[in-house]
C-alpha cells in the first residue's frame, strides 16, 4: 500500500469536524494539520486528534510540505481565497459546497487547477450517496423512460443561518443532483422567496429550472417548516421514483406508474390510459456517503484522476445558484444561464 496522503483541514466547525473524523479514520490518509480562526472550534477538534498540528493561520497549511492535500470546510465566503492559495501552493484541494460565491471566482479556480495540474473536488455529498447512485443508474439505463420532470424538498425547522440564505445553504445539494441526473445545464432559472425571520436573509426559497427538450425541475428549500424532508421525486415517461433520505432503510421506491398513449384515437380522452403497477423497493447500501466521498478524493489524489464532483461540476452549480439569486433579487424574473466557455467547460 502507498504511503498515506497528508491531509490538512481548514475549518473545523460542525461540518468540518465530520470531515476531520472521516479522513482520520481512513488508512489511505494521515491527518497532518488542522486550521481554524475560531480558537474554540480548533481546540475542541484538536483535542480529539492530538497527532495533528493545530494552527490558526492558513499560510502554515499552505507552507507545510507534509500536507499534500487540503480540505476547505470553513465559511463559504472563504472558499475561494483559501482554495486559490492552496492550489497556488501546489496542494490538491477538496472544497465544501458551494465552490465559490461568485461565478467568476469559481471559473478562476477551475482554470487555476487545470493550469497547475491539481485535483480540485467539490463537496457535493449527495452524488456519493448510494441512493443517488442507484437513482442515476435508473435514469442512465432508460428504465424510467424519458425523464419529464424532477422536484426536490429540503426543509426543516432547524438552524437559522445569518451569513447565507436558504438558497445558498441548502440548494447546492439538490441542484447538484438534478444537474447530475439530467446531464445538461438549464436554460433559465426563476426563484422566489421571503425573509420572515431576519432582514434580507431568505428563510424559504422556491426555484424553478427549465431545461432543453421541455424538461423542468423544482427545488423547495427552507429552515422554517414543520417537516424535516430530504426528498427527490423523478417522473419518467415509463416509471416514477422517489428517493427519501429520511427513510431509515427504504430510501428508494420505484413506481411502475404512468400514462400510456393508445393507438387509433377517437377522442383525446380516449387516447390516454392511466397505468398503475407494482412498487419496487430495492436494497440500498447504508454506507456513510461522507466516507465514500472522502475516500474518492484520496483515490483521485493518489491516481491523478478527475473527481466525480470536479471543479467544473462545482462551477455548474454556482452558475445556477447565482442565476437563482439574481432572479430572487429581481422578484422572480427569469434569468438565463450563460453557456460555459471552452476553457472551463
Amino acid at each position: 500500500m502507498a504511503d498515506p496522503i497528508g491531509i490538512g483541514v481548514v475549518g473545523t466547525g460542525d461540518w468540518g469536524a465530520n470531515l476531520v473524523r472521516n479522513f482520520a479514520s481512513l488508512p489511505e490518509a494521515r491527518l497532518v494539520a488542522l486550521c481554524d480562526t475560531d480558537p474554540k472550534h480548533l481546540a475542541r477538534t484538536a483535542a480529539r486528534y492530538p497527532g495533528a498540528r493545530a494552527v490558526a493561520d492558513v499560510a502554515e497549511i499552505a507552507g507545510d510540505p507534509a500536507v499534500r492535500a487540503v480540505v476547505v470546510s470553513a465559511s463559504a465566503v472563504s472558499h475561494y481565497p483559501v482554495a486559490r492559495a492552496m492550489i497556488e501552493a501546489g496542494k490538491d484541494v477538496f472544497v465544501e459546497k458551494p465552490l465559490a460565491l461568485q461565478v467568476d471566482q469559481a471559473e478562476a479556480l477551475v482554470r487555476l487547477a487545470r493550469e497547475r495540474e491539481r485535483v480540485l473536488m467539490v463537496g457535493h455529498l449527495l452524488l456519493y450517496h448510494p441512493g443517488v447512485r442507484y437513482l442515476k443508474e435508473l435514469v442512465r439505463s432508460g428504465d424510467l423512460g424519458d425523464v419529464l420532470y424532477i422536484y426536490s424538498q429540503r426543509v426543516n425547522l432547524g438552524k437559522v443561518r445569518r451569513d447565507e440564505n436558504a438558497l445558498w445553504s441548502f440548494a447546492p445539494h439538490d441542484l447538484s443532483v438534478i444537474l447530475h441526473l439530467l446531464e445538461v445545464e438549464p436554460l433559465d432559472v426563476v426563484a422566489r422567496g421571503s425573509a420572515f425571520l431576519q432582514g434580507k436573509v431568505e428563510d424559504v426559497v422556491f426555484v424553478d429550472l427549465r431545461f432543453p427538450g421541455g424538461r423542468i425541475a423544482h427545488v423547495h428549500v427552507s429552515w422554517l417548516d414543520p417537516h424535516k424532508l430530504r426528498k427527490f421525486t423523478v417522473v419518467g415517461s415509463r416509471k416514477m421514483v422517489v428517493f427519501d433520505d429520511m427513510e431509515a432503510s427504504e430510501k428508494i421506491k420505484i413506481y411502475d406508474k404512468g400514462v400510456d398513449r393508445g393507438g387509433e384515437v377517437v377522442s383525446y380522452g380516449d387516447s390516454l390510459t392511466v397505468r398503475s403497477g407494482d412498487i419496487l423497493i430495492p436494497r440500498i447500501s447504508l454506507q456513510e456517503p461522507l466516507t465514500l466521498e472522502c475516500r474518492h478524493f484520496l483515490e483521485c489524489v493518489r491516481d491523478r484522476r478527475t473527481p466525480l464532483t470536479d471543479g467544473a461540476d462545482g462551477l455548474r452549480v454556482v452558475k445556477v445558484l447565482a442565476a437563482a439569486q439574481a432572479s430572487l433579487d429581481a422578484g422572480g424574473t427569469p434569468v438565463a444561464i450563460a453557456p460555459a466557455t471552452q476553457e472551463v467547460a
